[in-house]
């Protein structure tokens, strides 16, 4: 893990100096990101979001259309929250719901001009494509540019 993590810091100093200051985190559930994230975020006072959780809470009294109309705002509300220079964003199943008919990767990289923003990504980075879920699964969806610093998590492969 502390690999892990050291490559997390950089890949966060490298992302600094880009049009788009995101970093994606990749990994299948169960992988460690989390706790690559917690780690990360303890050691360098980088508060660590619930996407899922702080989104809900927002989107709870909206309709199904207000919802999908406004959850990048909302998105940008729940990061603007968040203390610092650099915010960690875990647990994002939510911004690939279907009902919300948005690009998960467009919105994290619009939210992180003026911030840095390190989100974790249940999926995988081969070949300079980033894969969220499996072929076949509804919220299937792959990013071949990503317009971000992508480490992976839990393989042999880091990047």
């Amino acid at each position: 893990m502390a690999d892990s993590v050291a490559k997390l810091e950089e890949a966060i100093q490298q992302a600094a100096s880009q049009y788009y200051r995101l970093v994606i985190l990749a990994g299948a559930p169960g992988s460690g990101k989390t706790t690559v994230l917690k780690t990360v975020g303890q050691k360098n006072g980088w508060q660590l979001v619930n996407v899922n959780l702080e989104l809900s809470k927002r989107m709870l009294e909206l309709t199904r259309t207000q919802r999908s109309r406004q959850v990048e705002r909302l998105l940008k509300e729940v990061i603007a929250a968040a203390p610092g220079e650099v915010v960690l964003l875990d647990n994002l199943e939510i911004l690939f719901d279907t009902g919300l008919e948005v690009e998960p990767l467009r919105l994290l990289q619009v939210s992180s001009r003026n911030r840095t923003i390190v989100a974790s990504w249940n999926g995988s980075f081969q070949a300079g494509t980033l894969i969220y879920a499996e072929p076949g699964h509804p919220e299937f969806i792959q990013f071949k540019q990503t317009e971000a610093v992508v480490i992976t998590v839990g393989t042999s492969a880091n990047n």
